[in-house]
């Protein structure tokens, strides 16, 4: 891993500190110092002292001789979130959006091949695979991900899709390129997705894209549904247009928090 960095500003040992954070997920949620150091390619010396720099600084613990995260490791997330202000404009909508349908949405972004979930309303329903703020999916069977990806140039999108997924989730549907390019061309002609139990059997979705203020598409919203209980048509013909309401407001309303003044100045 040494010397990866082509600025002279690269700051190595930061970067090794992520890649030992990177290295914890759902198929690693605890690891020895030697899986650690064997997962990102570290000799042990240095993983130990990454690890105990992390477990002092409050988002590594040691528990029965391994190691795993703490919930702090969310501030570096939530953070990220914070400061767009996309959870503080969409969590009215999305509480508005649940009032009306009775079933959960969620809000993610894109991180490689992956989708992240930034922001929830759930409802307690039980579905097959968990969600909770931070939880990573393969972007390509999920509703969520393909309008993300749609809206990527062919250049980005091809440096997304290259990047192996981190969820450790395999998805039910595997697309191939040209399958997945016909599918994102239906996406942005419409300007929504579907995923019909294609991560998960029972998992239906729908997703429509949240925009800036320059109208770029930043993140996605969706409505969740099981697909034993929630027919197709019910979820196309009264979730979908909620769901286009809900997220056009979060867009207006992200748009309007971006124009208003950052820097307050005394008068």
């Amino acid at each position: 891993m040494a010397g990866r960095g082509e600025s002279p500003d690269f700051v190595e040992a930061l970067a090794r500190g992520l890649d030992v954070i990177a290295s914890f997920g759902p198929a690693r949620p605890r690891q020895s110092l030697s899986d650690v150091a064997q997962s990102t390619g570290l000799a042990r010396p240095t993983a130990r002292r990454l690890l105990l720099t992390l477990e002092e600084l409050g988002y590594v613990r040691q528990r029965d001789g391994a190691f795993e995260l703490t919930p702090r490791v969310m501030t570096l997330g939530t953070a990220y979130v914070s400061s767009l202000g996309l959870w503080e404009m969409a969590r009215p909508r999305m509480e508005w959006l649940v009032s009306r349908t009775g079933e959960s949405s969620s809000m993610a972004q894109l991180s490689g091949s992956d989708i992240v979930y930034v922001a929830r309303v759930s409802v307690p329903k039980i579905i097959a695979l968990r969600v909770d703020v931070g939880t990573l999916f393969p972007a390509p069977p999920t509703s969520q991900g393909k309008v993300l990806l749609a809206a990527l140039s062919r250049e980005d999108l091809e440096t997304a899709l290259a990047q192996p997924s981190r969820s450790g989730v395999t998805p039910r549907r595997q697309y191939a390129p040209d399958e997945l390019a016909d599918e994102l061309t239906q996406v942005r002609a419409r300007g929504w997705a579907l995923a019909d139990e294609e991560l998960a059997a029972g998992v239906r979705s729908v997703a429509v894209p949240v925009r800036d203020a320059t109208g770029a598409t930043r993140a996605a919203m969706n409505v969740t549904v099981h697909a034993a209980e929630t027919p197709l048509e019910r979820l196309l013909e009264e979730h979908l247009p909620l769901l286009q309401r809900a997220a056009g407001e979060v867009s207006a309303d992200w748009a309007m928090w971006q124009s208003r003044p950052h820097v307050e100045t005394a008068g």
